[in-house]
């Protein structure tokens, strides 16, 4: 009785730590979603070209999401009908045994003479011991008939629930597709709108990309919303991201075109991180363990995600087409988070990658395993 009530007070304390974690999730993607609005009221600018595009490459990527989503939702559906149509294929074997037994059951009580009466078998001159070894044979066939007669009908219950399932999980996968399919019109809508609106706009956006004045607003931006964020972020449990120092992978398969703390083209400032030149779609991996802590479009550096590490430590990916995570969600290193792009009016495909502690930049050569 003791251990059970031990064992009783250990789930129900489990049960409320984890939704007390539920809990501390749902508000801090709540408190990030508030910053976020926040950060957008107080820096939205329509003298910058880019911004225009900032609705068409935000739908994109959820278009994208959606699309990536569904896909493994079917991946998913289709592992389970596949599953039932095993076990429906079983049963069916089953139920074909079961058949054949209790065939052959009444068969042999047909020629037996069928029903016996045993009170006419008990009167009979017949040896009691054939008497009491009759009455046990036809005992034996009644009770093996209705086994059968048992297992037959609990499959056929089995049967029709399972037939029952692959008909709702074929519905699902059917609903999946044509959602699916809905998905790839919205997005070849909103890659017509992005198109559109670049032909608009480009000579703008040339121009600005090599304006001094807005690349450090850009800068300034960025590195304001990476203090905020640190300001509101719990701590992290794991292993330490300095020890982590000269492991990370590359985030992107693609050449780096620039070195960190060297002047931009055309201009006195410097890089603060890499851009990594890679094709188009091609998937972006979280460096190391952390949570996802800003995922949306900034100016000048498109759809953008931020990973928490804990310790101070941040990571950066910029100019993705897609994202595929969310504010909120926890990661593993080398778990897929984003697709390369060229957003936030960048000229060429690839990724744009920071490593920062406190809110600071610094240079990710000594961390990385090239």
């Amino acid at each position: 009785m003791i251990l059970r009530s031990a064992f009783l007070a250990l789930l129900f304390l489990s049960g409320s730590a984890c939704a007390s974690q539920q809990d501390d999730l749902e508000k801090l993607r709540k408190r990030i979603a508030t910053l976020q609005r926040d950060f957008d009221k107080a820096n939205e600018s329509k003298s910058e070209a880019a911004d225009a595009l900032r609705e068409s490459e935000r739908a994109i990527s959820d278009s994208n999401r959606t699309l990536s989503q569904l896909t493994q939702q079917q991946h998913t559906a289709r592992g389970e009908l596949q599953e039932l149509q095993q076990r429906a294929s079983i049963l069916r074997k089953e139920m074909q045994g079961q058949q054949a037994l209790l065939g052959r059951l009444l068969y042999q009580q047909y020629i037996e003479g069928g029903d016996q009466d045993y009170l006419k078998l008990l009167l009979n001159d017949d040896d009691p011991n054939q008497v009491a070894r009759n009455l046990q044979y036809y005992e034996y066939i009644a009770r093996s008939r209705a086994s059968a007669l048992k297992s037959l009908r609990n499959s056929l219950d089995k049967l029709q629930t399972v037939t029952a399932q692959v008909r709702s999980k074929s519905e699902e996968i059917a609903a999946l597709q044509e959602d699916e399919r809905k998905g790839l019109q919205q997005l070849e809508h909103d890659k017509r709108a992005r198109q559109h609106m670049l032909g608009k706009i480009a000579l703008q956006l040339k121009q600005q990309r090599r304006e001094i004045g807005r690349l450090q607003r850009n800068e300034n931006h960025l590195s304001q919303l990476v203090e905020k964020l640190a300001h509101m972020l719990p701590n992290i449990d794991g292993a330490p991201f300095k020890s982590l120092k000269g492991q990370l992978a590359l985030p992107v398969k693609g050449n780096i075109t620039n070195h960190f703390g060297t002047r931009r083209p055309e201009s006195t400032l410097a890089w603060t991180g890499w851009f990594l030149r890679a094709p188009a779609n091609q998937p972006v991996k979280a460096v190391a363990a952390g949570r996802v802590v800003y995922a949306d479009w900034l100016r000048g550096f498109g759809n953008l995600l931020i990973i928490d590490h804990g310790q101070g430590y941040m990571s950066l990916y910029g100019n993705n087409e897609t994202l595929y995570r969310q504010a909120g969600d926890t990661l593993r290193a080398g778990d897929t988070i984003a697709a390369v792009g060229n957003s936030g009016g960048n000229e060429d495909s690839g990724l744009y990658f920071e490593l920062r502690f406190e809110g600071k930049p610094f240079d990710p050569d000594k961390w990385v395993r090239r």
